[in-house]
């Protein structure tokens, strides 16, 4: 079961752009009577801050309870939450405290020179964890038929789970699926910690992610090379031995995987988000990431919660950039 019910969902997740890219995770429509978290354009910056970021992150002491009565724990600092009171993490007295409100809005903000126009925003694991979204007005197509959203990701936490980070990311319109920018290698990213010593140079910042309208140029000619790149059907079941071996042993290990490998061979063959480059190697791309985001079993979590968590901890980008290297391995050895 979710920690974030569909309550929390919908009041704690904003989604923007639904004219261009539909509405992504249906179950989080609003009750009815209650303020929509859908919004046709671009999320405005002051719904964001009303509605997600209208709260601080504050230091305070950590007291440990014994037969001698209460006592301080020294060095250490608990961040808790303005409005509530809410522990979000425990700490050295050397954290940095990053507020939402700053790091996400108004620094973005200095990245891309103003003009912010949101595509998400949210809260996870109890408000632990914030992101953002930057997006440019309109989708992009590439002549190979792949439609996608460039995005500048924002994110950072209170539990120490994250550094603040901004990276570029990309939006697979066809299937809501988040993709690294960069499918052969890292993408461009900035990071900082929280600790005293770190600052935010935008100077550096800007440079790192050469900012968000790049994106564009760079994952179409991704798309493009590996639309070029042919997978046979003995590449494909090549790969799938590789990425997704069947042990020998009789077994729930054993069964797992043949599941795995049917419900692969099923989107490479018949699915749309998949099946229109069938034969290439962004269908491999495509059947992986697609397979991971909306077929892959998910406990603990609800699917949308699970996807948003991988995406802003960048276990999407390792995914898609481990694709591609097993791709290549297999072919240069069919």
């Amino acid at each position: 079961m979710s920690r974030e019910t569909s309550q929390w969902l919908n009041t704690n997740v904003l989604i923007g752009f639904t004219d261009k890219r539909g509405y992504a995770w249906h179950y989080r429509a609003s009750d009815q009577g209650s303020e929509p978290n859908h919004y046709p354009g671009a999320i405005p910056v002051r719904d964001v801050r009303r509605r997600l970021f209208d709260w601080t992150a504050e230091p305070g002491p950590v007291f440990v309870e014994g037969k001698f009565g209460h006592r301080r724990v020294p060095d250490r600092i608990a961040v808790t939450a303005s409005d509530n009171g809410d522990v979000l993490g425990i700490h050295t007295d050397k954290y940095e405290i990053h507020q939402y409100q700053d790091w996400l809005l108004n620094k973005v903000g200095l990245i891309l020179d103003g003009g912010l126009a949101i595509g998400s925003a949210g809260l996870l694991r109890e408000r632990k964890q914030a992101w953002v979204t930057v997006e440019v007005p309109e989708n992009v197509t590439t002549p190979e038929g792949v439609e996608f959203r460039p995005n500048l990701l924002a994110c950072t936490s209170q539990d120490g789970s994250l550094s603040t980070t901004y990276k570029r990311v990309v939006t697979n319109v066809v299937c809501d699926n988040t993709m690294a920018a960069g499918l052969r290698e890292h993408g461009q990213q900035f990071s900082v910690k929280h600790s005293k010593n770190s600052a935010f140079r935008i100077v550096d910042a800007r440079d790192a992610l050469a900012m968000v309208h790049t994106v564009a140029d760079d994952f179409a000619a991704e798309v493009k090379a590996l639309c070029e790149t042919t997978v046979t059907d003995r590449a494909w079941q090549a790969f799938l031995d590789a990425h997704t071996p069947v042990p020998e042993d009789n077994g729930r290990s054993r069964t797992t995987a043949l599941n795995q490998r049917s419900t692969l061979h099923r989107l490479w063959t018949s699915d749309s988000r998949v099946s229109p480059w069938r034969g290439t190697a962004w269908g491999v791309v495509q059947a992986i990431n697609t397979f991971t985001h909306h077929e892959a079993t998910v406990r603990n979590a609800s699917r949308p919660e699970r996807n948003m968590s991988r995406t802003v901890d960048g276990t999407i980008d390792e995914l898609d950039q481990h694709t591609v290297a097993t791709l290549g391995k297999v072919l240069a050895s069919v």
